[in-house]
């Protein structure tokens, strides 16, 4: 004798597994939005932030711009970096109708006009960190007016500039 106990069927699981699948899917697509809205940032040039018609004060933000040199001061006692950026472009088009990133760098960075943003920093300095160097700063505006940067990330496009090995260059006879 055979039995006829009723058996589910396929239909109803394949629905169970679909179903399953999107809670899933639904799930981690929302775990992803949170977590890119909580840790998303501003990217603003100096000239942005001073001209602000609002208040940044504690908000994450990245800025960018050319370290003043001369600004550079380490308190080794408290362990704190001083140093002031000036405003650069951010447009690559415009920095390469004003002669590259070393040049807009030097610019900047010897323009007494031009907007600048103090910088403190808790840390050693970072061994780039020198006049004319393009610092990428992510951080929170203080309400004193200065950033207080928690990442220092320092280019320095004359370091890294391409040059061709003897080898590679050709003269034309």
């Amino acid at each position: 004798m055979t039995s006829t106990t009723p058996q589910p069927s396929n239909k109803n699981n394949r629905i169970k597994f679909i179903v399953g699948g999107l809670m899933l899917l639904a799930v981690v697509v929302i775990m992803v939005i949170s977590a890119t809205r909580a840790t998303a940032q501003f990217f603003l040039t100096v000239n942005e932030i001073q001209n602000a018609n609002r208040d940044y004060s504690g908000e994450n933000l990245r800025v960018s711009g050319a370290v003043i040199g001369e600004s550079i001061r380490y308190d080794s006692d408290t362990h704190l970096l001083y140093f002031t950026i000036a405003d650069i472009p951010t447009d690559d088009d415009e920095i390469a109708a004003q002669g590259g990133l070393e040049a807009v760098l030097h610019q900047a960075a010897t323009d007494p006009d031009a907007a600048r943003l103090t910088v403190v920093y808790n840390g050693a300095p970072p061994d780039m960190l020198k006049d004319e160097a393009q610092a990428i700063l992510t951080g929170a505006m203080q309400e004193d007016g200065s950033f207080r940067a928690e990442e220092i990330l320092l280019k320095c496009p004359s370091k890294y500039e391409e040059v061709l090995p003897e080898q590679a260059v050709t003269t034309e006879p």
